[in-house]
């Protein structure tokens, strides 16, 4: 624990002195201030008692301090971490394999936490401060990151980063994890090449912006698509017309907000062929659903839900957040903008599948008509405690003009 302390110290003396050298008129790359910190180094009697093992981790730490993420460096570059969560300068938990894993590392102090924070909202041009405790960011690999800050946060600023495969997971990939079964795999890729319009639900963690990326690639690359998020994290692979937009909150300097709903409206008049919404939260369910209703076939999107009949129920509500209509035009829009949805689950063994596949028939009677095509049949479990079990065939595509339109063979 004394060397620890000691350890600290040092190169938080280093830091002072290196900010010491630098001249805040001017941009330092990276190049440069990796020059000033060896010159400190060099410099310092302390340090030439070093390993020099030690001193190019201690070389790692400083930069890593001064330019990237500080402590949270190393496992924002660890490709096994899916999440790392911060609650407060001195609790710190990775996910590995679905699995939470305290860490015995600690920032120097709630301030220096507080400098990572604001390093990395202003990197995609965000804000938090006390009048506004709330953002959403991303980092520059495209890690999504949600920040709470003090009064809201009491035991501290807190940081949750999700972080995505550098490489997209392909369906092949997600067939050969088991998360989805070779047939319906095959399925789907006839319908998004024949434009109907998927909407993938599920819970927290199970994999929708995952799932939606695998899909994607099923897209015609001659194609125009616009893709409209919170903050970015689709992977679209492969399509050279492709325009990304993301909402940006409103800050006391003047900018004023523009949200999902006014990206819809706006991506309305760039000739899209499918528009892509990575989350629906809110009011713009109503938007998403207008799209949905003019023309705009082979669009996407996710929600959160604990199945597919009760992603309908919440699409209702998330309208009704919007407008007062009523419920019976809402249950109209969804049955006639909706084709399928797609609901994923996690598993108890932490393991993320697709759990059913379903069809929206239409409107009768006053109720939204739904389908179960696939659904997961769970068949006990492994020595391991893994879940056995697969996607059933439940029943077959009733509406098949859009695959009859493009020439597809029917499913």
């Amino acid at each position: 624990m004394k060397i620890e302390l000691q350890e600290r110290v040092l190169k938080q003396e280093l830091r002072e002195k290196i900010r010491g050298r630098m001249d805040y008129a001017r941009d330092y790359s990276d190049e440069e201030v990796e020059e000033l910190i060896d010159e400190e180094l060099l410099d310092n009697r302390s340090v030439m008692c070093l390993s020099v093992e030690q001193r190019r981790r201690l070389k790692k730490e400083l930069f890593d301090s001064m330019r990237r993420l500080d402590i949270l460096q190393f496992f924002v570059e660890d490709n096994s971490v899916t999440e790392i969560m911060i609650n407060g300068m001195d609790h710190i938990f990775v996910e590995r394999e679905g699995r939470i894993i305290p860490l015995d590392i600690t920032f120097e102090s709630k301030e220096r936490l507080k400098d990572v924070i604001q390093q990395v909202v202003a990197g995609c041009n965000r804000v938090v401060n006390e009048s506004a405790p709330i953002v959403d960011a991303r980092l520059p690999d495209g890690a999504r990151v949600n920040v709470v800050m003090d009064p809201i946060a009491l035991n501290g600023p807190i940081v949750t980063i999700r972080r995505f495969p550098q490489n997209p997971i392909t369906m092949e990939k997600l067939r050969s994890l088991g998360s989805i079964s070779g047939e319906a795999a095959d399925f789907l890729e006839k319908l998004v090449k024949a434009h109907y319009n998927v909407f993938i639900s599920g819970g927290t963690g199970s994999g929708k912006t995952t799932f939606l990326n695998a899909l994607s690639e099923f897209i015609q690359k001659d194609e125009r698509i616009i893709t409209i998020e919170d903050s970015a994290e689709l992977q679209l692979l492969g399509v050279d017309n492709l325009v990304r937009l993301e909402t940006r909150n409103g800050n006391v300097e003047g900018c004023r907000e523009i949200s999902i709903r006014e990206l819809i409206r706006t991506s309305l008049r760039m000739r899209p062929d499918r528009i892509i919404i990575g989350e629906v939260r809110g009011a713009e369910a109503l938007d998403m659903l207008q799209c949905l209703n003019t023309g705009h076939d082979g669009s996407m999107s996710t929600g959160h839900a604990n199945s597919a009949r009760d992603m309908l129920s919440r699409l209702e509500n998330m309208v009704l957040m919007g407008m007062e209509l009523p419920l019976a035009a809402i249950r109209q829009q969804i049955a006639s903008g909706l084709d399928i949805i797609v609901h994923l689950g996690r598993l108890r063994d932490k393991t993320r599948k697709v759990l059913e596949i379903a069809e929206v028939i239409g409107y009768e009677e006053g109720q939204i008509k739904l389908a179960t095509l696939f659904s997961f049949e769970e068949q006990g479990q492994d020595e391991g405690g893994r879940v056995l079990g697969r996607l059933v065939r439940k029943g077959e595509l009733l509406h098949e003009g859009k695959l009859r339109a493009t020439g597809l063979q029917t499913v």
